[in-house]
């Protein structure tokens, strides 16, 4: 049956070339704005100077170094530096994990609680403020900019969590698909699955004829399968990054999920392998879902089909199907050069123990039927292994 929901969604998206000159008009005249980004590619591209250009006459202090997984300490270094300098707007430039970083020291700048980490990303403490944000996306991957979520990594104690809270929201995001004409090909591919695997967490589950949701989601599936080889080969190929900066953004930005089970099991297991071996999360991804559909193969034998015959235009009995669906998802993957296979990162027991250890410890259940524990997730590895 078709769930009920209640959808918000407040996100300015600015949409197209030239779009970073539109700055001044979505920030307050006299905000105090911090500049977040990570590793320096802005700075090579033009967009950093598109952006300074942008803001002339603003008073902002920059924070750079935000890593690809963002990390907790990093990210609190950043808290610091806005406090002292007194910032009242966060604008992050980059690709999601700068956006995730920056919705971290949102959400922290303001608190004044102490311990961050289990107050705010671990959700032991409600809060209330959170300091502005806006967003210039370079990365076409986790959908952040038009999403409350964000993901956090703790190097000390070895973890990565998922957080988010509606104050998170950003006020608005520009995606110009020139800013990504620079990108490395390892970076476009990890956004490609990750924003194939959004959709896939949300569609992978069990009929309830929310035809709606099933035809938007095939449809980002399918424009995702088309425009990968494409962006790939063509860097500069502005209709096919235009296309695939605005899959990712809508893979989740909540139209899709609303009224319809879930899973997100791909994306804890795929976590954990981040953060205990600091694979790529894209890639993680990858190493997750097509062992994953097998082992809940009965559960999801239905939409299996269906994605087979609607999403890969396949015929065939319905054991062909399921196994054809299966089979897809992995040569897609591995069509952008991304592994299958966690015997490819060199994961073995040790890590299949301990994922399974941290499920069990924290008593974590996921999937569409919450049935997916410590149990079942060493299993999906022990044959993503295999």
């Amino acid at each position: 049956m078709f769930n009920n929901f209640t959808f918000y969604n407040p996100v300015k998206i600015i949409f197209g070339k030239n779009t970073i000159a539109q700055l001044p008009k979505n920030i307050p005249a006299n905000a105090r704005i911090m500049l977040t980004y990570g590793g320096g590619s802005i700075l090579k591209n033009g967009v950093y100077e598109q952006v300074k250009e942008a803001l002339k006459g603003y008073d902002i202090v920059d924070f750079g170094g935000i890593e690809a997984n963002p990390y907790y300490e990093t990210l609190m270094k950043g808290v610091e530096l806005a406090r002292e300098a007194k910032v009242d707007f966060l604008l992050a430039v980059g690709g999601g994990s700068v956006l995730d970083g920056t919705k971290f020291m949102a959400a922290a700048i303001p608190s004044t609680e102490g311990d961050e980490w289990n107050n705010i990303v671990c959700g032991k403490a409600k809060y209330k403020t959170a300091t502005p944000i806006g967003a210039v996306l370079t990365l076409p991957a986790t959908g952040s900019e038009m999403n409350y979520y964000a993901v956090i990594s703790n190097k000390g104690s070895g973890e990565k969590f998922g957080m988010g809270n509606p104050l998170l929201f950003p006020k608005f995001s520009i995606l110009d698909p020139e800013t990504t004409f620079s990108l490395p090909k390892r970076q476009v591919a990890n956004g490609i699955a990750d924003a194939f695997t959004h959709v896939m967490e949300q569609y992978m589950t069990y009929a309830l004829n929310a035809e709606i949701q099933d035809r938007f989601a095939e449809s980002i599936l399918k424009s995702l399968i088309e425009i990968a080889p494409k962006t790939l080969n063509e860097p500069t190929d502005y209709e096919s990054r235009a296309n695939l900066m605005w899959a990712a953004t809508v893979a989740l930005n909540g139209w899709i999920g609303v009224g319809v089970p879930q899973d997100w099991a791909t994306h804890q297991i795929g976590h954990e392998l981040t953060a205990l071996h600091g694979i790529d999360h894209g890639r993680t991804l990858a190493v997750v879902l097509p062992h994953l559909m097998r082992y809940k193969s009965d559960s999801k034998k239905e939409k299996m089909i269906q994605y087979a015959k609607r999403v890969w235009d396949l015929n065939g009995t319905d054991e062909e199907l399921v196994e054809a669906a299966i089979q897809k998802t992995i040569d897609f993957y591995e069509s952008i050069g991304i592994p299958t296979k966690a015997s490819h990162y060199d994961i073995g027991m040790e890590t299949v123990n301990e994922v399974k250890k941290r499920f069990t410890d924290r008593k974590s259940s996921f999937g569409e039927n919450a049935d997916i524990d410590g149990e079942a997730a060493a299993a999906i590895l022990l044959s993503s292994i295999a």
